[in-house]
């Protein structure tokens, strides 16, 4: 079922790694055009030209856009009373570990009376986008709305695909999870046309701009972030699901098997990858999955991920080529079940979230982990962090000087400044000390 990938005689530098790390065949960039002509619509024609991509795309045209009040207050009410308080400790793990990610503000004296300020301002408002599609994700309602809320944010808007199911409604679960966070101002849009009207507003909606858009979704979803970067932030551009195990003869085959179908049940794109020295165990993890894969209930989908181009059991010298390999593939999540997991760790550098021990799997973090399950993906995690407060958060300096302080370095700017040939920066400060 899985592909293997056997570098136990082989040394590649770190160029040959990165083409040799599997991955799906996800090209962003083709999905553009049409990304472009429906945001354009959307700011052309507001909220008729988001009910029709919703008749089209999501096979059912929403009664309204704007999610009413009350039909929030009904969702919470009727969560089943075990979902209800798994999103309630969900929400409170995410809140306490999410507050360690909000730097403190400090003050610098350079002499007297020179002062630089360091401050951590939130944006005023953002944008939160949930997928419909195979699941429905309550839970990503919990890890996009709680990181923005604890950084300060004041104005919350959530958008998710109506739901031919549902009447065009969007779905009730997310609806009462975004009940539960506070959350009055949700809009039953999806695709790139939501991403559209997040970033421009919508005007026959009352719908303002946003200055942050979040949440993960399909290609056009992500081609739709690329486009309107340049108009509002964004958290990332979020692809298929991966995980990367990197394991050693001491795992448990059962469990190392069960982890990687857990993330290939997500999507047909899904990548579910291990990285071992041990060949037994590599054997012995493919008649698990193979087993496994039999009886889960996405077991079409299943097959699909692990059978792809982007899934494989990679076979190592040692645990040292495993976490090169591993660098070079950067996973969105990475497990380590090995004897001396945390002797692993510290030869990690790139990965979204990082899941010691054999107790610590990847299903933890996707609820109740109290980290955050949105992270980057196609490599991502080797420049870019996963979701947090900082996501809405902008470091500001404040510099204060009094005449004194000035003076003593009045010299040196005008030094400078005639340097560079911009005299009138250093006149802008001798000119505060002409009589």
């Amino acid at each position: 079922m899985m592909r293997s990938i056997d570098l136990r005689d082989v040394q590649p530098s770190r160029s040959e790694l990165a083409r040799l790390v599997p991955r799906a065949t996800v090209d962003v960039s083709v999905a553009s055009e049409t990304a472009a002509e429906l945001i354009a619509d959307v700011r052309s024609r507001g909220s008729l030209a988001l009910l029709e991509q919703a008749e089209r795309l999501d096979g059912v045209r929403p009664e309204q856009i704007r999610v009413h009040a009350d039909e929030i207050s009904a969702a919470v009410s009727q969560l089943l009373p075990e979902v209800r308080d798994a999103l309630e400790e969900a929400i409170d793990r995410v809140r306490t570990a999410t507050h360690a990610q909000v730097p403190a503000g400090t003050v610098t004296d350079l002499g007297a009376g020179a002062r630089v300020i360091q401050r951590w301002q939130p944006v005023d408002r953002v944008g939160l986008y949930v997928p419909g599609g195979k699941a429905v994700y309550p839970s990503s309602v919990v890890m996009n709305v709680v990181p923005a809320q604890v950084a300060g944010v004041s104005s919350v808007a959530l958008a998710s695909p109506p739901q031919r199911a549902f009447g065009g409604r969007v779905h009730p679960t997310i609806l009462g999870a975004a009940g539960l966070l506070g959350i009055d101002e949700v809009y039953a849009m999806g695709g790139a046309g939501a991403i559209g009207a997040f970033a421009h507003g919508v005007a026959d909606l009352d719908l303002d701009p946003v200055d942050v858009i979040t949440g993960p979704g399909n290609v056009y979803v992500a081609a739709a972030k690329r486009i309107v970067r340049a108009t509002t932030g964004i958290d990332s551009e979020a692809g298929p699901t991966e995980i990367l195990v990197i394991a050693d003869a001491t795992a448990d085959a059962r469990l190392v098997a069960a982890d990687l179908i857990s993330q290939a049940e997500h999507d047909e794109l899904a990548a579910a990858v291990l990285v071992t020295d041990s060949p037994e165990l590599a054997a012995a993890v493919v008649q698990e999955v193979e087993r496994l894969a039999a009886v889960t209930a996405h077991r079409d989908r299943v097959a699909t991920s692990l059978a792809g181009p982007q899934s494989a059991i990679v076979l190592t010298r040692d645990l040292g080529d495993a976490a090169a390999f591993s660098n070079a593939y950067g996973p969105e999540h990475l497990e380590i079940q090995t004897a001396e997991p945390g002797a692993v760790l510290d030869l990690v550098d790139n990965a979204g979230a990082v899941f010691l021990g054999a107790y610590s799997p990847v299903s933890l973090g996707d609820y109740l982990a109290g980290s955050n399950h949105v992270l980057p993906t196609g490599g991502q995690s080797r420049f870019s962090s996963g979701l947090g407060a900082f996501t809405f958060l902008r470091p500001q300096q404040v510099v204060s000087y009094d005449r004194a302080a000035l003076e003593a370095v009045a010299d040196r700017i005008v030094a400078l400044s005639t340097a560079e040939d911009l005299p009138a920066h250093g006149a802008a400060v001798t000119a505060r000390f002409e009589q």
